[in-house]
């Protein structure tokens, strides 16, 4: 997943990404998939890296993509985390405790801050050339402003690869939890239209640009991952009475249910309130269920506007005649 969406069943054609990271924490934004098509990681160390290198200040762009896109090293031989630094220095024959001391400097920016003298940092310069250090590597430490540590990038490496793991071979369940734990951000008229209309939806927003609203663009990012799953042959199951939990997406015999949650504008209480109407049953119209759900005739009407009350008349008078 982290170098081709192939072990998803889908070409980036598909889903618009050179990677299958959608939804996978740390590694799932635009900026880390980039990074992801640019370093071209082939082991858990390089991922291990590739975490540092999102999370640190002014350690990637301007520093370690130039030294990888000009063919001076590799993701493996960058600096990619803090620790990295005082291993590599040890391992290069430096006394440790100077190792520390420089590692501290560095990772801390305080060479690129300039609160540490010409005097001090040319010292440090000296010290790591006498071990053999390239002067690259030197250029690097000059420019960084803060470095992650190790172990916390293997925490989230750690997590993203058991989740990975979930994507490849449960995607139906993965899916449901995804947009179950973070439900907003929905187009639910454009998702009943199938991929064909969730392509267009995409389309039109990457070309309105800059000009898309904010709430639009945090609609594509979502809409990215369902177009993500109808091209890996999930389909989506509308709003139903019956069928919808408040705010679980749920599967159903290899489909996606929606939750009465994913209505636009219908917030967790409404969505329960209207869950909770729907599985007493104490109503025979639309206007009956609006009152037992207390929710507002919007709502209602467009619940009704999907199809999920078409069983029912609008109001009790017209079920008696």
């Amino acid at each position: 997943l982290f170098t081709s969406p192939e072990a998803l069943g889908v070409t980036a054609e598909d889903i618009d990404s050179k990677t299958g990271t959608f939804c996978i924490p740390e590694f799932g934004t635009k900026f880390v998939r980039d990074m992801l098509v640019d370093c071209k990681p082939k082991n858990f160390s390089d991922l291990l890296q590739i975490s540092g290198l999102s999370h640190g200040t002014d350690v990637y762009l301007g520093n370690a993509k130039d030294l990888i896109d000009n063919g001076t090293c590799t993701i493996s031989e960058v600096i990619g985390t803090r620790d990295n630094i005082m291993v590599y220095l040890i391992h290069q024959g430096m006394e440790e405790g100077r190792a520390f001391q420089i590692t501290e400097t560095v990772r801390k920016g305080l060479v690129a801050k300039g609160k540490v003298s010409k005097e001090d940092w040319g010292k440090m310069e000296e010290d790591m050339r006498a071990v053999g250090v390239p002067e690259w590597y030197i250029g690097s430490c000059y420019k960084i402003k803060y470095m992650f540590p190790k172990a916390h990038a293997a925490a989230y490496v750690i997590g993203a690869l058991r989740l990975a793991w979930y994507k490849v071979y449960y995607p139906l369940e993965f899916y449901c939890a995804y947009f179950t734990a973070r439900p907003e951000d929905v187009d639910v008229q454009t998702l009943m239209g199938g991929k064909t209309a969730v392509r267009q939806y995409l389309q039109n927003i990457k070309a309105k640009g800059k000009e898309s609203s904010q709430k639009e663009l945090d609609v594509y990012e979502n809409m990215l991952i369902f177009n993500e799953l109808l091209s890996r042959g999930i389909e989506i199951l509308p709003i139903d009475l019956e069928k919808s939990h408040a705010m679980k997406y749920l599967p159903e015999n290899g489909k996606m249910r929606l939750p009465f949650g994913a209505l636009s504008g219908v917030g967790e209480k409404a969505a329960y309130a209207i869950y909770e109407a729907a599985q007493k049953g104490n109503f025979i119209s639309k206007e009956d269920f609006q009152l037992e759900a207390g929710v507002s005739k919007t709502i209602i009407q467009n619940l009704a506007d999907l199809g999920a009350l078409d069983s029912l008349p609008d109001t009790n008078q017209m079920s008696l005649f």
